[in-house]
Order: C-alpha cells, then structure tokens, then sequence
C-alpha cells in the first residue's frame, strides 16, 4: 500500500445526500494531503462484511451514518467512552487491522453550541426529543456539567427510558411536550435545544410560545435545513440568543479528519459557505 493515497469514506443507507464528501475533501485540498474520501451505500444486511472489507483494502476509517450507528459500536473491537455512553458510534478507525469505535457528534455538538453560551457552561436545560440525536446531546451536555436536564419528548415513555438510561451526573426529568411548553412559557431557561426532527424541511414546525424566555435563554437547533427554524425564528423574536445546527454537522468532521489523514483542521467561513451553497440554504 506505500504510496497511496489515504482513504477514507462515510457509509450510510441512503448516503447520496451526505455532505461528508464535500467537509472532508475542503480539508484535504486545504492541507495539501493526497487523500481521498468518498461516499459507500452499503445494503444493511451486508454492513459488517463490506467494513471488514475496508479493514483489508487499507482504509484509514469510514464515518458512519443512519441507519449504521449501533452496529458500527457492536463490531468494533474497542470503543471510547463517549462512544459507549451514547450507545452508538459514527466514526470508525481503522489500524493494524483493528476497529476502534468513537462518537463525534457530541464533540460537534458543544463545540457548535458553546461560543453562544457567554454565561459559561448553565446549570440546567431542556431538551427536546428523545430520538437519536438527543443520544449525543445528552450526554455532551452531562459531559460539560449541566447538572439538570428536563427531556421532552411527544412519547413520554420514551423520554423516560433514555432518561433512565443516559443519567450520568445529571438530574433527567422526562416530559411529555405539552408540558414542556407549559415550562418554557412559565419559567426562564438559560438553554433550549431542540434535537427533534420538527422544523426540518418537510416537517411540522415547533410553534411554541417561549412566553418565559429572553435574552438570558441561548436556544439552538440542530436541525439545518432550513438554518432558521420557526423555532429560532420565535426565539429571536422573544430576544433569545441563537445556535442554528449546520456547526455541529462540520465540528463533528474535526476529530475524524485528524484520526484518518493526521492533520488538525478548523471549520473556517469559506467551509461553511460552501456547504450551505450546496445545500441551497443561501
């Protein structure tokens, strides 16, 4: 394999639509690397199989997206703490033949979320959505030392579950999500976040009257697609601060970059702009 190019993917069923490509390859260009990173759609049934392949072909690593998470975390031969808590990897590394598991997306999302917290780390917040998403975000935000956390979801018993599974140093309340609407219009939260898929394009929006909330509350959402969501639109109005979600989409790509082609990287204007051009989002 000397001389090369390094080789990196994201695999996902469906992987057309994934932005990956276009992060990993500014990156690549900008550090002058002779790298290559693609996109693979492998069929589910065949995920471990074709990853092994990689394994053999001298692949650096892949990221992994939906619906691959969990079984990237079950075949790896070692995996990170993050990755473990979150129950769920989306970067795999690749070395003497060995899978090594990590999870991004809570690195991603901090570091998307935290220039807007000029407050410093609060001290409780709300979450919206118990999906997949929420995995990350909860445990980020643990991880940090947010020390209560109110988790709304429209199926109580599944925010009561992640909950009970995800609580590690943080008080979890579960809600159903008229009750958190009754919370947000009643009492002031120094964070919002919304990990649910409502507001996306295509979807209902969050209406939510935020009656409480001001210019103390940060409210991002993670959805960006649309990059103004009715809910940072009803949030801006009210005087909130906003975190709209495409940075966590390229932060997360930071730690994967470096651990497949060896280069610290940052997620620079010309990035951003890039990926929302090819997005459509401007």
């Amino acid at each position: 394999m000397r001389g090369q190019p390094l080789r990196a993917a994201v695999v996902g069923h469906p992987i057309s639509h994934s932005q990956s490509p276009s992060i990993h390859g500014h990156w690549l260009e900008q550090s002058g690397i002779a790298g290559r990173y693609g996109l693979l759609d492998f069929e589910p049934e065949h995920f471990e199989r074709e990853i092994r392949a990689l394994v053999e072909q001298g692949y650096q690593g892949v990221n992994v997206t939906v619906p691959f998470k969990e079984a990237a975390l079950a075949l790896a031969d070692e995996a990170d703490a993050i990755a473990r808590w979150i129950g769920a990897a989306n970067t795999l590394v690749f070395s003497d033949g060995r899978i090594s598991a990590r999870n991004t997306d809570a690195y991603g999302f901090w570091e998307n979320l935290h220039p807007g917290l000029s407050d410093g780390v609060p001290d409780c917040a709300v979450v919206l959505g118990a999906g997949g998403a929420a995995r990350a975000v909860l445990v980020a935000l643990q991880d940090q030392g947010v020390g209560r956390i109110w988790l709304a979801n429209r199926t109580l018993s599944r925010a009561q579950g992640l909950a009970a599974e995800l609580a590690q140093g943080a008080q979890i309340e579960a809600l159903d999500w008229n009750a958190a609407e009754d919370l947000l219009d009643q009492e002031a939260m120094p964070l919002i976040i919304n990990t649910s898929s409502r507001g996306m394009k295509g979807e209902n929006p969050i209406i939510c009257g935020l009656a409480a909330q001001g210019p103390s509350t940060v409210v991002n959402d993670i959805v960006y697609n649309p990059l103004q969501t009715a809910l940072l639109e009803t949030a801006a109005a009210r005087g909130c601060r906003i975190v709209d979600g495409l940075g966590m989409l390229l932060h997360q790509a930071r730690p994967a970059f470096q651990a497949f082609f060896g280069a610290r990287v940052e997620v620079d204007p010309g990035l951003r702009q890039k990926v929302e051009r090819n997005m459509g989002l401007v």
